[in-house]
């Protein structure tokens, strides 16, 4: 045989495997798929965290993320003048406009976004695609855990720093630390 005629049995051969092999169709409506336990579905809010800083809005690509405040003064005892603290008065995002990229949630310092693997908001309307910080809130609750530490892993910078403020000044450079000055460091 030429080399079309091989192929075409191959093509065959493979379509007649698929067509005697069961399916495997998940019944959506009817039965909740079982997502990865990280999964990105829409992006939460916890207003609390949100201190105006705007990083996220300034790097979002999409522009879609949408925040207005005011300034309000708050007294501290024992200070001179009063501080001045952004409020959180608008936070919206435009999810017809969103592209799931996660920067938002990557820049926020403050841990106010999140990824929440809530997927069912679709709307017939495109303008009901836009959700406020009441709504957003509302997907915290099913945002999952992070993942436990790896015990065989480094242990985290807030372990660590505890550790060393435990010990008292002075102390061992710590585990995997040499006590000698470190690369770049001259010696005396």
């Amino acid at each position: 045989m030429d080399g079309h005629g091989e192929g075409l049995l191959k093509g065959l051969a493979t379509t007649f495997k698929t067509m005697v092999s069961p399916t495997h169709t998940q019944q959506y409506p009817d039965v909740a798929p079982e997502l990865p336990p990280r999964t990105r579905g829409v992006i939460a809010l916890l207003a609390e965290n949100c201190t105006v800083c705007m990083l996220c809005a300034r790097e979002c690509p999409d522009w879609c993320i949408y925040i207005d405040s005011h300034k309000e003064e708050v007294s501290v005892p024992g200070a001179a003048r009063a501080r001045q603290r952004n409020v959180l008065d608008r936070f919206d995002i435009d999810f017809s406009l969103c592209m799931y990229c996660g920067i938002c949630i990557e820049v926020c310092p403050f841990d106010a976004l999140y990824w929440s693997p809530e997927f069912e908001y679709a709307e017939y309307d495109i303008r009901d695609l836009l959700h406020d910080k009441e709504h957003l809130g509302e997907w915290l609750a099913s945002v999952p855990p992070p993942p436990a530490h790896d015990p065989n892993g480094e242990p985290a910078k807030e372990e660590t720093a505890a550790a060393r403020k435990t010990a008292g000044p002075g102390a061992g450079a710590g585990p995997g630390r040499a006590a000698g000055p470190g690369p770049g460091r001259a010696r005396a």
